[in-house]
């Protein structure tokens, strides 16, 4: 083989090896490129999630407020009163919420159905219809079981303001207990003052709810 072949030879070699070298050279670096943009992306990206304030989530939507109408009646412990040849069946109500509660909101009640109030220590006794959508009588009863006197109440007018409401006093500082039914049902029973209940509603403590 003559000089001139190997001087080919050889440079064709040489060209090839920097030629790889410089492939290798340019695609790491290409490689390299590639790698510090994705990383000057994620960093920027990072940077705008630092600086961008985070907006307060909105307020929670309040539930609608909904009125729902009171419960018709009160669940409290009953008792059969007998006066003279009458029989009610009578709710009792012994506590101070029960008072105030009382028959309000009632639609309607049985013809032979009623509440006792159990009021304490004998008193002038004071009620009124606010809330009270039937007319009804009461009785004022002393600490016996004696009826004092027997009233008649008509329905309280909702237009009207409280403080002008009717209100039934009893004429006698000695009511213990009040009982309340329907409207006329003392005198369709021939009730009169005088007349005792029994058993004695002195006895009706214990049968209360607390």
């Amino acid at each position: 083989m003559n000089e001139a072949i190997m001087r080919e030879r050889i440079l064709f070699k040489m060209s090839r090896s920097f030629g790889q070298r410089t492939t290798a050279r340019d695609s790491g670096g290409y490689q390299g490129m590639k790698i510090l943009c994705v990383a000057a992306v994620i960093v920027s990206l990072a940077g705008c999630q630092q600086t961008v304030e985070q907006a307060p989530p909105p307020p929670a939507t309040p539930p609608a407020q909904t009125q729902s109408p009171p419960s018709a009646a009160q669940s409290l412990p009953s008792v059969a009163l007998h006066i003279d040849n009458a029989t009610l069946q009578t709710e009792i109500a012994a506590t101070e919420a029960q008072r105030e509660r009382g028959l309000m909101f009632r639609t309607n009640l049985g013809d032979n159905d009623g509440m006792i109030f159990l009021m304490g220590t004998p008193a002038r006794a004071t009620f009124w219809m606010k809330n009270t959508l039937i007319p009804l009588s009461v009785a004022f009863v002393d600490k016996n079981g004696v009826i004092l006197e027997i009233h008649d109440m008509t329905p309280g007018d909702p237009s009207v303001p409280d403080n002008q409401l009717p209100i039934t006093r009893s004429d006698s500082d000695q009511v213990a207990f009040a009982l309340e039914t329907n409207l006329h049902w003392f005198a369709l029973n021939e009730i009169k003052p005088g007349d005792k209940i029994n058993p004695p509603p002195g006895t009706l403590a214990n049968s209360a709810t607390p």
